[in-house]
Order: structure tokens, then sequence, then C-alpha cells
């Protein structure tokens, strides 16, 4: 199959031709139909997060089973399936209590004796987040990936994944939104416009799109916010406080950097929340006024919105298809595998939302 391999940090990916192994007992083989270029998978190219190298990176794709294992009783060939990164085993602590997206069992992941998933034994090839999708094939456990109905394009049912789930999660499992509350959004990229919809659809009472690219304002009021603040003269924090009379119930923080954090601690109410969904750099440290703990602010992280994702992917699914749900505006272009440095020098001008490779 054709990939695109990292072999080095910072170095274009090489389009080469991967061997991938047959599925084992609770293991699916997938043919990858799409796949959502993040903004996580950039953190590792650039090296901001380590990895093992060489590695395929990629994590928000979708795409129609080819083969199954012995084992496996959740998929069949022929299904379409969306697939998430926070492959879980089932029975951990985590598991069991409800926080699937915490899991990190290796039973999801071959043993180092068994024949690797990607490439083979003389040149072993890491598995990029239980997934590597940036490939036509994939093959993963069987707990990484649900069935989806048919009739869901999958181009825009990749989105689920990464983006959709991470911000529909964050207000809905990490923050817990209710009806009528406040929410500034700190970010109008993916993940960003994804939990502006998602508030919309818990009934926030306002909804604040914050972004340094002004030009973003649009898209942002169609994914449900009813406010935008232009941040690139630093005072955005100052605007909110001004504008809800002393802050905002919840700060959802999609960026990733140290002082946007700070920002959104600061940005609160008394009683406020801050939920920290983006990626912060490994080294960074996040400094915060103690005395504001008097007021009972909390500071929360977010991994994959805290997903329950074989629950909650079909229903994503359905919200997109009445139309609650959207996913057309996210995609800003569709791209063939070898366009795929172009995506990432795109994502960092920060003027798209998704990049989606598609796969014929």
């Amino acid at each position: 199959m054709k990939a695109a391999i990292l072999r080095s940090v910072g170095s274009p990916l090489s389009i080469e031709d991967v061997a991938i192994s047959k599925p084992g007992p609770r293991e699916v083989l997938i043919r990858t139909a799409a796949t959502g270029v993040c903004h996580s998978d950039l953190h590792f190219y650039e090296g901001s997060y380590p990895t093992r190298l060489p590695t395929i990176l990629g994590h928000e794709s979708a795409g129609v089973v080819e083969a199954v294992g012995s084992e496996v009783r959740s998929v069949q060939p022929g299904d379409h399936v969306v697939t998430c990164l926070s492959a879980f085993c089932g029975h951990c602590d985590h598991c069991v209590s409800g926080h699937i997206s915490r899991c990190v069992s290796p039973e999801t992941q071959r043993a180092k004796t068994d024949e690797p998933r990607l490439g083979d034994s003389a040149a072993p090839m890491t598995q990029f987040l239980h997934l590597s999708a940036f490939a036509e094939q994939m093959l993963i456990h069987e707990n990484a990936c649900v069935r989806i109905r048919p009739d869901m394009p999958l181009d825009r049912a990749a989105l689920l994944g990464c983006a959709v789930i991470t911000g529909y999660g964050a207000i809905t499992y990490t923050a817990q939104v209710r009806p009528g509350e406040s929410v500034a959004v700190i970010g109008c990229g993916g993940i960003g416009l994804c939990a502006i919809n998602a508030a919309a659809l818990a009934g926030a009472g306002r909804i604040i799109a914050i972004d340094r690219i002004a030009e973003k304002e649009d898209l942002a009021r169609r994914f449900g916010a009813t406010d935008f603040i232009d941040a690139s003269d630093g005072q955005a924090v100052a605007r909110i406080i001004e504008m809800t009379r002393g802050g905002v119930d919840h700060a959802i923080e999609a960026i990733g950097l140290a002082k946007t954090a700070e920002d959104a601690f600061t940005m609160l109410r008394r009683g406020g929340t801050a939920t920290i969904v983006g990626m912060i750099p490994v080294g960074q440290k996040v400094s915060l006024n103690g005395y504001e703990f008097l007021v009972e602010k909390s500071l929360k992280g977010s991994n994959m919105g805290s997903n329950r994702f074989p629950v909650d992917i079909p229903r994503l699914v359905d919200f997109y298809m009445a139309g609650r749900l959207r996913l057309d505006e996210l995609i800003s272009r569709r791209i063939g595998l070898h366009q795929i440095e172009e995506a990432f020098a795109e994502m960092k001008g920060g003027n798209i939302a998704r990049s989606v490779i598609t796969f014929a």
C-alpha cells in the first residue's frame, strides 16, 4: 500500500510502498476512504511531541472494512467505519468506570514478539496513535473503530474521529456545558469550530469565538457563535470580562499554547471552568494567579473530549444527517496523499479549517 512516512522530525514526508500485515484475532483491516489533516499531526511532524520513527502519521479517518480477525464481533467486511485514536481494552479501571479515552492498555497493540502491523520484521514501522491513517489501508484493533450507517459520506465521516469528537466531547463531557451558560472558545480551527457547534447543540446562551484572524468571524457564526472577538490586539480577556460583566461560565482553549490556557482561566467568572483541549508543547508551563482559586475557578484537561466514541460517533452521524452538525463547512479542501506537505503549510498559516485527503 502507499503511505506517507515520517523518517525524521521536520523532514518532508515520503510517499512509499509499505507492507501491511493480515488481521490478528481482534484486528480489522480497513481500506481508507478519507483522512483529515489535523494540527496534532503537525505537532509530531515538527517534534513538539515525541514519537518513535519511522512512522506513518494520520489519525482522523474513515473507510470500509476489508477483512476481520477470528474474534472480531463488532464489524464485518463491507461495513463503513470511523476510526478513533483512543482505542480501549474494555476492562481496565478507566474503561469500566466510563472513561475509555484514558485507557492505555497494551492489549490494543501487537506484542513486540509478534509480526509488526506495518513494515516487516527486518524494518518495522511504528503505528501512530493506534491508526497511522496517512495510508491506503489501516490494520487496527477492533476497539479503535466503530460502524456507521452506510449513507453517511465518508469524507465528512472522517472528521468525526478527531476534530468533531474532541470538540463535542469537551463541551458535553469534560466541561458539561448546561443550557443558558456562556462559553468562550479560543481558536477557530477545526476543533474550535466543532466546540462552537457543540456548545450550540448543548443550548449555551452565549457563545463567544476568539481568534487572531478576523476573517474567521463568518465561519464561526455559521457554526453557532453569537459573538466574535479579534484577538490580534491582545485584549481578548479584557473584552470578554467587559462584555459579559465579569467573565464566562466556560472557556475552551483549542489552540495549544500556555498563554492561551492562562487567558482561558483569567476570563472566567466566579465558579467558572477552563477546559484545555489544545496540545500545549512539551516543556511549556502554565502560570496562574493562585488567589483566583479562592473564587472557585477550575482548570481541567480534556483528552479527545473525554469521549465514548462507540456511542458518540453514530449519534454524531445522525446529527449531521439531520442537518444539526456542520461538517461540509469544516472541509476547506480535498487533496491527494501527495499534497500533504501543502496541507501542513496551509494549516500553519491558520487560514483554513481542515484539509481532507481522499483516496480513490
